[in-house]
């Protein structure tokens, strides 16, 4: 280890964050390296190394013989301060050489709060941000992640983008990256204009975007005509097939997530009207029970974890969820082995699901609703009941649990103080459930609601919508807590402030960067953190940059209009998304991927999919 770095250790929290050195970690000789990569998470260590998608894109590129991928994960205040004062540049774990001196630095982009944590980063780094002042010098900036299906607020910090899936498409960069090193008069420019033919690959300096008078998008033209006019996300086919890492890096410091994730399945059979993830994830394909099973126990000899966390969007539609629990509580029990289960769907959780998960789990259940009224979840399509609810709750009390967390959202399309107030209803429904059940445990229920302010997020039915301004959000939020009436009904919720940033970001285009520039300057950073996120910063921020706030976050988009994000092809039609948006207004429902096929479009991707016919929508 550097002495600079060893000698600054003592004078920041949890040094551990910074050492490297970690069991498991993947060291290889440099000088036999023809293609360096440095995986940046931008956030701390400790939720960097909770995230699935970074070790099986570091591993699957370490995989291969003559590339290297190290991580990096953003410093926390204290390290930064230390670091320039000891004029010390971000460094890999790994290697602890600087970044500036990779061939290609990339970053997750989990959501739209970590944008200036990016910038924070290459500050530290000694790399400039913006894309066109970075010679050949530098190394290539690559950046994927949910939040690069709309790209365009940070597309003039990158080269270029990873859309969808990256365990085939990245090393398949790296090798284009490789081969061309080789010949010889390597140039930027002409690495890229060959990685935009790259399936799933967006570089956004070969496309120009123009504006109309009234700030909309005008047209979005690529600058070589051998380039695609979009770009189609990748995926994967068989997720049985594709690399799974199964010797994980341990940490020496407590990580978000201490345990093993088993990836059950990738998309979701649910059409939620507001939900991103539903729609760009989509086709669905799952992983075999017996996959499944092998990796858990790998994982386990490799880690010594004691929990296993089932994970994907919706893990009660997974198929094959009875046989995938009996295989592992065949070994896992005797191991003293707990399974975890994330947000349960209350028209999927059952009496033979819960007995099973009462044997290894003794926390609180969770539950998303979403609102708080039947015809406000059919306009959303959360094809759920109040019924449901109850009937999953009394499940859960039946087997001794008396806490039940429940999600909600406020500011959705449609919705009026009667659906405010149906929350609190539905939450003191529960608790009436709970004391009727002649079988609930001794002591006093606890009904925790969580409610969240609707964002509108490209690619769902719900782009087009306007985010409800602060005022009535807070608004909304007061209403709620006096509806409130049971003390057995805890209220939590999120800050409309944050809500309004996270939209204009989530909406915005190319003229974006400007403010997320001025935003670091004024010394935005760690903006998911509730102690550095400053609203007032970023109203600066935004007001020195030209940026009307209410444009990108409280105007309704024109069902014709050309979005900044149009770009992109993630599978799932406009066409589809604009009926859905309709269907919303009329409180209509559509049925999920099995119960048929609602022609969303993403089987054309093709892949091993569960429920999309084979031909192509």
């Amino acid at each position: 280890m550097d002495r600079k770095i060893e000698a600054i250790l003592k004078k920041v929290s949890k040094p551990g964050r910074y050492i490297g050195g970690e069991f498991g970690e993947v060291l290889k000789d440099k000088s036999r390296m023809n293609c360096r990569w440095v995986f940046c998470f931008p956030d701390t260590y400790e939720i960097g190394m909770s995230n699935l998608g970074m070790p099986i894109l570091c591993g699957v590129l370490n995989k291969e013989e003559d590339i290297w991928c190290e991580r990096c994960y953003a410093p926390w205040p204290d390290m930064a301060e230390e670091m320039q004062k000891a004029e010390l540049p971000l460094w890999a774990l790994e290697s602890g050489d600087p970044l500036r001196n990779f061939d290609i630095v990339a970053f997750t982009l989990q959501y739209e709060q970590c944008y200036t944590n990016v910038l924070y980063m290459l500050e530290l780094a000694g790399i400039p941000p913006l894309a066109k002042d970075r010679g050949e010098d530098f190394p290539i900036l690559i950046g994927g992640g949910p939040a690069t299906y709309n790209a365009e607020p940070v597309a003039d910090f990158f080269d270029v983008f990873s859309i969808g899936e990256g365990e085939e498409s990245l090393p398949e960069f790296a090798r284009l990256y490789i081969n061309m090193k080789k010949k010889g008069n390597f140039s930027k420019k002409e690495f890229l204009h060959e990685a935009a033919k790259l399936e799933g690959f967006y570089v956004p300096s070969l496309y120009e975007y123009a504006y109309k008078e009234d700030g909309t998008v005008k047209s979005i033209t690529p600058v070589y005509e051998d380039i695609p006019k979009r770009i189609t996300k990748r995926i994967i086919k068989d997720l049985d097939k594709v690399y799974f890492p199964t010797h994980p890096v341990i940490p020496y410091i407590d990580t978000v997530h201490n345990r093993i994730m088993l990836e059950t399945f990738r998309g979701c059979i649910r059409g939620c009207r507001f939900c991103q993830a539903c729609m760009i994830y989509r086709p669905v394909r799952e992983k075999k029970a017996e996959t499944l099973n092998r990796l858990a126990k790998e994982l386990y000899k490799n880690s010594g974890y004691d929990e296993i966390s089932l994970t994907s969007l919706s893990i009660s539609d997974y198929t094959q969820l009875p046989e995938l629990t009996d295989c592992l509580l065949s070994w896992t029990d005797e191991e003293k082995i707990s399974l975890s289960l994330p947000s349960q769907r209350v028209d999927a959780f059952t009496k033979e699901l819960m007995e099973k998960v009462s044997s290894v789990r003794k926390s609180g259940l969770t539950f998303a609703p979403e609102a708080g009224t039947q015809r406000l979840r059919d306009a959303i399509n959360k094809c759920v009941t109040e019924e449901d609810l109850l009937k999953a709750c009394n499940v859960a009390f039946d087997y001794g649990k008396n806490t039940v967390k429940l999600y909600f959202m406020s500011g959705l399309p449609t919705e009026t103080m009667e659906d405010i107030e149906g929350i609190a209803r539905l939450a003191e429904s529960v608790v009436d459930a709970y004391y009727r059940n002649p079988n609930h445990p001794k002591g006093a229920p606890t009904v925790t609601i969580s409610v969240s302010c609707f964002i509108p997020k490209p690619f769902t039915p719900f782009q087009w919508e306007a985010q409800d301004r602060i005022e009535l959000l807070e608004q909304k939020q007061e209403h709620l807590r006096a509806c409130i009436k049971s003390k057995h009904v805890r209220y939590t919720w999120h800050d409309a402030r944050v809500s309004l940033v996270e939209a204009v970001l989530a909406k915005g285009d190319r003229r974006m960067s400007k403010a997320l520039l001025r935003a670091r300057e004024l010394g935005a950073k760690f903006d998911a953190w509730d102690e550095y996120f400053s609203f007032d910063t970023w109203m600066q921020a935004f007001q020195d940059a030209g940026i009307d706030v209410h444009f990108y976050a409280n105007r309704v988009m024109g069902e014709d209009e050309i979005l900044p994000w149009d770009i992109i092809d993630c599978g799932v039609s406009k066409k589809f998304l604009l009926s859905e948006r309709r269907k919303a207004y009329r409180s209509e429902t559509t049925g999920n991927c099995k119960d048929g096929c609602a022609g969303c479009g993403a089987a054309r991707l093709g892949g091993e999919c569960t429920w999309c016919p084979k031909s192509e929508n």
